[in-house]
């Protein structure tokens, strides 16, 4: 997957009069951030020269994301969205990947970080496309304040596993208050980030909250604690991307959990869902998959035409219909 021509274009823009060795530096530091302070609450991104770091190098990924998560849940349930909320947007990555696909009326973007709203603002009002350029930009502190706004989809990506434990709740709180239909929730794919999502959504289902996806199992997650649920995504890296990662491959795999819930009573497609890479062997395919029945093996022989077809192609924490 790729970031749109226009948008990757912007990026590299931005980045015209920068010094590569100070992007180098700043990219470093990011990601050692990330890795070390998630979780506190600490300000990660404030510079502009962060910022533009950050809009090379993790905005390829968040986009691929939230797209990607958004696509299986709109799949799963077909629900008209008109306005969206893109809560803690960062340089709006997940803004410019629902463009994609859904036509909404009315969008805002919330970011704490002044560095990163005005690069994200600038990129937007820069590009040709209307729906982009009408977003509106607010400043925002998820901790510190109360969303004023309302809409039908609510998306927050990379933002709560930043956040302690009891700050988490808080602005899961906000976030489903804010909701109108669908609030979508993106972590990162590792045992810590699963684990965050698996705790939200106990929570969210107290609320009311109809799990849409991934989960074909809307009760009680059948995924043991020592193991986790995870989506991927191979990400195309441009030039500068590889630069500034110290990159010999033209892509990377950007492994997210996720969940999406409504606040309607809806009736979803039957379908499993592919929990690990397929185990290929000669005239055979298994499968672990999580159905609405739990957690189980299946495989899949070449009798089975279509369906092994279907096997050899599906990745891991993608979908089958009526298997």
């Amino acid at each position: 997957m790729e970031l749109p021509v226009e948008l990757r274009g912007l990026i590299e823009k931005s980045l015209e009069s920068s010094n590569i060795k100070e992007l180098q530096k700043n990219s470093e530091s990011i990601s050692l951030k990330y890795r070390e302070e998630s979780g506190r609450g600490n300000r990660l991104v404030t510079e502009d020269i962060e910022a533009l770091a950050y809009s090379a190098v993790r905005m390829p990924a968040t986009f691929a994301a939230v797209y990607t998560a958004l696509k299986n849940t709109l799949e799963i349930c077909d629900l008209k969205i008109d306005s969206m909320l893109d809560v803690g947007a960062g340089t709006g990555a997940g803004t410019w990947a629902i463009n994609d696909l859904v036509d909404f009326e009315e969008a805002t973007c919330l970011e704490r970080e002044d560095a990163m709203m005005n690069l994200g603002k600038s990129f937007m009002q820069e590009s040709e496309i209307q729906s982009l350029m009408n977003v509106k930009w607010e400043k925002f502190d998820l901790i510190g304040s109360e969303i004023k706004q309302k809409a039908d989809l609510v998306v927050c990506s990379y933002v709560l596993n930043e956040l302690n434990e009891n700050d988490r709740k808080i602005a899961l709180e906000k976030l489903w208050n804010a909701t109108n239909k669908i609030l979508l929730i993106i972590e990162p794919g590792t045992p810590v980030g699963f684990s965050e999502i698996k705790q939200l959504r106990k929570i969210l289902m107290k609320h009311g909250g109809n799990v849409i996806a991934p989960c074909p199992n809307i009760e009680i997650c059948q995924m043991p604690d020592d193991d986790w649920c995870h989506s991927t995504c191979r990400v195309a890296r441009t030039k500068i991307h590889k630069l500034l990662k110290n990159g010999d491959v033209p892509y990377e795999d950007e492994k997210f959990s996720y969940i999406a819930v409504c606040k309607e009573s809806i009736e979803k497609k039957d379908f499993v869902r592919v929990l690990r890479h397929p185990k290929i062997e000669s005239g055979k395919i298994t499968l672990q998959v999580c159905s609405k029945d739990g957690i189980s093996e299946r495989i899949v022989t070449k009798k089975e035409k279509e369906l092994f077809k279907i096997a050899r192609k599906v990745k891991c924490g993608e979908y089958i219909e009526n298997m």
